[in-house]
């Protein structure tokens, strides 16, 4: 190793080299992504995103990014949710930005169909293609785990918001309780990476994203770098015990 350090799994790798890593998997697992999503939280991960989707409240006329938005499921809900309320009191169209480092993610995405007001882009969350302040919103899910410089990326996130705007990290996190985080753990290494390798068709992948989540930072250590990064009014709340949590703040 050369160069800075970063985490790929359980792996420490050349921060040059995550990108290119990454990209790998998620080149693999694009095309039956939301499937496997379905099938390794019984569909739990639906009700984790309604629930971000809610706490978000997308408005008519707001600009939302979406980073690391892959194949639109949470931008398809801010889209549907912006318009009923614009049915109801009018507005412009919302304006929703998916933007995401893999191209076969976006045009996974892009081949279950679009909506008027979302816009998709191939982008690294630590260089958005956005203009300062040009945002109300920002939302990534499941999606800061795989970033080279996590740090970096949530200045990035504040530095296109405007002044209020509103910050919400879904991602996977440390569960509350010994005993969940044992039975969690039996899951996810035994469990996890054979649905890979039967429906997913590569194991090595889906063992990667469940190490990946293992080296991701806990909770009240994730909170801590978003406040470094220059968001105020930090929270997060915790889902199923703690397997997911949902982060929020406000750019200051």
């Amino acid at each position: 190793m050369t160069g800075p350090a970063a985490t790929f799994g359980f792996r420490d790798v050349d921060a040059s080299e995550k990108p290119g890593l990454v990209r790998g998997v998620f080149d693999r697992v694009a095309r039956r992504y939301d499937l496997m999503n379905d099938l390794m939280s019984g569909g739990v991960h639906r009700l984790w995103k309604d629930a971000v989707a809610a706490r978000l409240n997308p408005q008519p006329g707001e600009t939302i990014v979406d980073c690391a938005g892959g194949t639109g499921d949470m931008a398809r809900r801010f889209a549907t949710m912006a318009r009923r309320v614009q049915l109801r009191r009018g507005g412009e169209d919302a304006r929703i930005f998916v933007i995401d480092y893999n191209a076969e993610m976006v045009a996974a995405g892009r081949e279950k169909g679009s909506e008027p007001e979302i816009a998709w882009a191939v982008g690294d969350a630590q260089r958005l293609p956005l203009p300062d302040a040009s945002a109300e919103a920002y939302v990534i899910a499941f999606g800061i785990r795989n970033v080279t410089d996590i740090p970096a990326a949530l200045r990035e996130a504040r530095r296109v918001l405007k002044p209020g705007g509103r910050f919400l990290c879904l991602e996977f996190s440390r569960p509350v309780t010994e005993a969940l985080q044992k039975a969690y753990d039996a899951y996810s290494f035994k469990v996890i990476p054979e649905i890979g390798a039967r429906f997913g068709g590569d194991r090595d992948a889906y063992q990667y994203l469940v190490e990946s989540i293992r080296r991701f930072p806990d909770q009240r250590r994730f909170a801590a770098m978003i406040g470094e990064a220059g968001f105020a009014r930090v929270e997060f709340t915790n889902f199923t015990g703690g397997v997911a949590a949902l982060h929020t703040g406000r750019a200051i």
